[in-house]
C-alpha cells in the first residue's frame, strides 16, 4: 500500500479520539488555522498538521507504548523539517479536551511570537 493510500485509509477509519479532535480543528474552527488530517509528510503520515504554524499533532493509543523508539525517530525527523510535534494520549484527549486544546493554542501562540529566522527590511529584502 502506498503512503497516499494508507493516509486515505486512515482518514476513512479514524479513531474516536481523532474524530473528536478533528471536530475542533476542521474548517478553520481552531484559531482560524487550516489543519489537515492523516497527511503524508516525508515517509510518515501524521495525524494532524497545520502547515502555516508548522505544527504536528499526534494522538497515541496503547500501541505506542511498544513503539517509543520509532516515535522518537519520527519526531526527530519532523523537528528537523521545522515542525513542532505535540503528542497526546487518546485517553487524555477524551477526558481533558479543553486542556488539550489549550496546550495546542499556547503552542501556536508561542510560535507566532517567535522571531523570524531571517530579518526582513521594509522593502521585503533579507538584511
Amino acid at each position: 500500500m502506498s503512503l497516499l493510500d494508507n493516509a486515505k485509509s486512515l482518514r476513512r477509519n479514524q479513531t474516536e479520539a481523532e474524530q473528536r479532535l478533528w471536530y475542533h480543528l476542521r474548517a478553520h474552527r481552531f484559531m482560524g488555522l487550516k489543519f489537515k488530517r492523516q497527511k503524508p509528510l516525508g515517509r510518515y503520515v501524521v495525524d494532524f498538521v497545520c502547515m502555516e504554524a508548522k505544527l504536528v499533532i499526534e494522538l497515541d493509543g496503547g500501541q505506542h507504548l511498544d513503539q517509543v523508539g520509532c516515535d522518537r525517530v519520527r519526531d526527530a525527523w519532523l523537528k528537523s523539517q521545522g515542525f513542532t510535534v505535540l503528542r497526546f494520549w487518546n485517553n487524555e484527549l477524551m477526558s481533558e479536551m479543553e486542556t488539550v486544546l489549550e496546550r495546542i493554542r499556547l503552542e501556536v501562540e508561542s510560535r507566532a511570537l517567535s522571531p523570524s529566522p531571517s530579518p526582513v527590511n521594509g522593502r521585503g529584502e533579507v538584511e
